[in-house]
């Protein structure tokens, strides 16, 4: 790489360093710390919410899947539209309302109401090992795309420099500080793909006439998914949005709940159709890239198969000038940065507020500075997580697996029925989640992998045996009913 890209790259690493110093200097307590003050913006908290859902492992994850699947691979995103407006109309106006009555800043708190200490106790644990893992899965997608576009740079090396950043900044500035660097790189983001990614590529490939030449058809159509393909994107992806640790803290920041709902729909719009294509098409560039022979020079001509998500970045480092690679680089760390913050600062709330509450009446400043530790443990953690787990991809498998599997039935239950059962709500957890886990470990260790029925994704089962187990429970242990009032 350039002496000018590289350069390019210190000044943003530089600028949202110092955005983290900021904020730390107006953080009073850890409200401010957490959630903002609870007076963000819709502009800002919606942005955040799509800097955060579609990260560094989505934006390297989209270009694989547009390298694989060609145009037809936007539809995961559309999970993301879906899930976003569902949540807006079912979920934010509940949540918001009780946050306000109880003081809540974080999810697992929800099943605390509804459930008691020892439900909220295992939410948080699952929540916060779920968060870590993303958080890890976060960093090692940055180092993976730094390997691939800076020359001699190695993937470790990349890690703990990029990941030291983000980990530094998120425990400094807190809340404000994720929000308005999410805000900004997102912007980033969509400068760099919109007038500089796709253009020149386009360009430099020859065109939709060897684009046409160097794909086979279906990878510019948009119906090469089919109906079980989606259905396992809508299992894993979807329940995200209703039990997200980063989404409560957001939908707590907000002033009120009808910010957060405008938040919530302009994120759902941001994610499909304009991140959902941009994503892909950029995917697609890379396999024309590929085929015409580009990544011959780096080991891999035409004729020899390699890892889809390295398209997108080998793409980008083999045609982009001096300087705009730089920016555009800066545009995808920038993607990858605003989902690990995101994910540090819900695992640091959970370890906080749910598993480590503070005792006594410590002063707001103590209380922040404990916080910032909290956070700065956290990010050290995920940094040697991501160091042994380095397939960008693998460690959200298994974090979104588990959560998705082990959280969305009680999360359902505790908002939307009137007796949420206790024993029945940690019954479906460890059954949903583990079902999940025990299905893809199986399919890892089994020669052939495990052929489950309709090749519908471990998901699917495990969700179905939590709403299977809660609902045998729930009817010889029903809770004692509640009132919002």
């Amino acid at each position: 790489m350039h002496w000018l890209d590289v350069t390019l790259l210190v000044l943003y690493f530089v600028a949202i360093l110092g955005v983290g110093l900021w904020f730390m200097r107006r953080n009073q307590d850890p409200d401010d710390y957490y959630l903002g003050g609870r007076s963000m913006s819709a502009r800002h908290i919606g942005l955040s919410v799509v800097a955060t859902d579609v990260g560094g492992g989505f934006s390297i994850g989209l270009g694989g899947l547009g390298f694989t699947l060609g145009l037809s691979g936007s539809w995961m995103l559309f999970t993301g539209l879906v899930g976003a407006w569902l949540a807006a109309v079912l979920l934010i106006p509940k949540v918001h309302r009780l946050g306000l009555m109880h003081g809540l800043t974080t999810y697992p708190q929800i099943f605390k109401l509804r459930y008691g200490a020892t439900v909220a106790l295992a939410a948080a644990v699952i929540s916060a090992i779920g968060y870590t893992g993303f958080t890890a899965s976060q960093l090692s997608a940055g180092a993976k795309l730094a390997s691939a576009t800076i020359p001699g740079l190695e993937v470790q090396t990349a890690l703990f420099g990029m990941g030291a950043l983000a980990v530094l900044y998120t425990a400094l500035g807190g809340m404000k500080a994720v929000v308005y660097t999410d805000t900004f790189q997102w912007i980033l983001l969509m400068i760099g793909l919109v007038f500089i990614g796709i253009p020149i590529c386009y360009v430099e490939l020859g065109g939709m006439e060897a684009i046409r030449a160097a794909l086979p058809p279906a990878h510019l159509s948009l119906d090469e998914v089919g109906a079980i393909r989606m259905t396992n994107w809508m299992f894993t992806i979807l329940p995200i949005w209703f039990i997200g640790m980063t989404l409560y803290q957001r939908i707590y920041a907000c002033r009120d709940a009808r910010t957060a709902q405008r938040a919530w729909y302009v994120a759902g719009l941001f994610e499909w159709p304009v991140m959902a294509f941009l994503g892909v098409a950029l995917g697609v560039l890379g396999r024309v890239a590929w085929q015409q022979g580009v990544f011959a020079a780096v080991g891999y001509p035409a004729d020899v198969a390699m890892d889809e998500e390295l398209g997108l970045p080998l793409l980008l480092a083999n045609l982009l000038p001096v300087g705009l690679m730089g920016l555009l680089m800066a545009a995808y760390f920038s993607a990858i940065l605003s989902t690990a913050d995101s994910c540090l600062m819900a695992a640091s709330g959970n370890l906080s507020d749910d598993l480590l509450p503070s005792k006594g009446a410590p002063s707001p400043l103590r209380r922040l500075l404990r916080s910032q530790v909290f956070t700065l443990g956290i990010g050290a953690l995920a940094l040697v997580l991501a160091s042994q787990f380095p397939n960008v991809l693998e460690l959200m498998l298994y974090s979104y697996a588990f959560m998705v599997s082990g959280l969305l039935v009680p999360t359902i239950a505790a908002l939307f029925t009137r007796r949420p059962s206790a024993p029945a709500a940690l019954a479906s957890m460890l059954v949903g989640g583990a079902t999940t886990l025990t299905l893809i470990v199986l399919d890892e260790q089994l020669e052939g992998g495990l052929a489950l029925w309709l090749g519908l994704d471990p998901n699917v089962f495990g969700i179905a045996a939590s709403v299977v187990v809660y609902a045998l429970v729930q009817r010889r242990s029903p809770g004692p009913g509640y009132s919002d009032d």
